[in-house]
């Protein structure tokens, strides 16, 4: 599939709609893949088409550059209460102050948005109604971070581009996913 976030938005809801609740009395979609693919417009893009849903950003949930290795334990202390109709509660990374932040809460029911690297796992795969995996040709994705976060930060982006290339290659999540979107 190729990327018109809207397009993709819409196949995303009426897949995760055609199925049963996952999470509880919810449903959850996680939109996984590399550094700059364009999971954050995705993740907005079905907030928009549907307003109720929440979203929670992974980048929000490690504990800085080298935090993919904690973050599938910290997704599923997110969920477990979810999955049991109580709300899941979490503690925000403040990327500026290097430090952990505010604790926040996803009420349960409704639909659910996880997205970021490293989101989903095989902990959580029983919990996942729609796992959409996003590509883009590395230069592409690099020259995006770059512009988003600054190129004072490419070293931090080597390492985590290799980080990332090891959690999905353990994970085999692109494998996994219902549908995989090209955004370049």
């Amino acid at each position: 599939m190729t990327a018109d976030p809207h397009h993709v938005a819409r196949t995303v809801v009426d897949l995760v709609h055609a199925g049963p609740p996952t999470l509880g009395t919810g449903r959850l979609v996680c939109i996984d893949g590399p550094a700059g693919s364009g999971k954050t417009t995705l993740a907005a893009a079905l907030a928009e088409l549907v307003p109720r849903a929440q979203v929670v950003h992974s980048d929000e949930l490690l504990e800085g550059w080298r935090g993919l290795p904690g973050l599938a334990g910290t997704v599923t202390r997110l969920l477990t209460p979810l999955a049991g109709g109580e709300p899941g509660r979490w503690r925000r990374w403040d990327w500026h102050a290097d430090g952990w932040a505010e604790s926040r809460e996803v009420r349960p029911g409704g639909l659910l948005v996880l997205e970021g690297v490293g989101c989903w796992s095989p902990a959580i795969g029983h919990l996942v109604g729609v796992l959409v995996w996003l590509e883009a040709d590395p230069g592409v994705r690099l020259a995006r971070a770059l512009e988003r976060d600054g190129d004072y930060l490419r070293a931090h982006w080597d390492q985590w581009r290799t980080d990332e290339s090891e959690l999905f290659e353990r994970y085999r999540t692109r494998s996994r996913a219902d549908f995989v979107v090209r955004t370049d």
